[in-house]
């Protein structure tokens, strides 16, 4: 089910892909066919510590090598830190060196650019950048702990139905899940519909102790606004509603009956 997921994510994500190219009006694609690319943009230079770290890699696996690559990292890391601030000097003026060659060829690039080119890649880069910060966001919830968003009736129904089967993709799995799902009666789809109602309140019940925790966190940023929050309805607020709806429905129907008599 995962590999389904993940699989209808990545078209979901190229078709997306093709879109923002087409909005940027094939500036990318003329950039790409001039033979300059993102790619070929000059690389940043590494700081003291990762030069550190990249020089030495190699020395500390070898006299660790029962270590996990993270335990090695935190070795190298305390390594770095008890290293006299004369070594240290040396790994600087490196970077400092490296920095000054990287803004020479970095000048150098931007010189070829055409306007066009420069739109393009800027784009490029932005999109990455934003990413990357969407990356880290969901990464810090997840490790803050807060609450999987609750599930609808069809997702419960996917997850319950769901078996890989030979010579079928799991996109077409799930193409054949929906079909299924939509010819089911209304009385078919209310235990999966019960069900998703009691998902939203146990992801209320835990979104509420979550958010009071980050607010003695002193993260009220990642606090819900008013607006976002589900209001209760009164049950004559409910009743009124349904109503309305019901005479939105009859007043459609009569519509319907009027111009077919004409």
């Amino acid at each position: 089910m995962a590999a389904a997921l993940a699989l209808l994510g990545r078209a979901a994500g190229l078709v997306t892909g093709a879109q923002r190219l087409l909005r940027l009006g094939g500036s990318a694609e003329r950039c790409l066919s001039r033979g300059i690319g993102s790619d070929e943009r000059p690389k940043r230079p590494l700081t003291a510590y990762f030069r550190f770290l990249k020089e030495n890699h190699s020395a500390f696996r070898q006299n660790n090598p029962e270590m996990s690559n993270v335990e090695l990292v935190r070795k190298i890391a305390g390594a770095w830190k008890e290293l006299p601030a004369s070594q240290k000097q040396v790994y600087e003026e490196a970077r400092k060196t490296d920095w000054q060659r990287y803004e020479e060829q970095l000048a150098a690039y931007k010189a070829q650019l055409t306007p066009a080119q420069a739109a393009a890649l800027k784009e490029e880069r932005r999109r990455r950048l934003a990413k990357r910060r969407s990356f880290r966001a969901k990464r810090e919830l997840t490790v803050l702990g807060k609450p999987k968003r609750p599930r609808s009736g069809f997702n419960i129904f996917v997850s319950e139905n769901f078996q890989e089967s030979e010579g079928i993709s799991p996109v077409a799995k799930l193409k054949q899940l929906f079909d299924a799902w939509r010819k089911l009666s209304s009385s078919q789809k209310q235990p999966y519909l019960q069900l998703a109602e009691d998902d939203k309140v146990r992801y209320e019940n835990e979104m509420k102790s979550w958010e009071a925790k980050m607010v003695e966190l002193g993260r009220e940023d990642l606090i819900r606004s008013r607006r976002q929050r589900p209001k209760n309805k009164t049950a004559e607020t409910a009743k009124k509603a349904e109503t309305a709806k019901g005479s939105s429905r009859e007043n459609k129907a009569k519509l319907k009956l009027k111009k077919s008599e004409e």
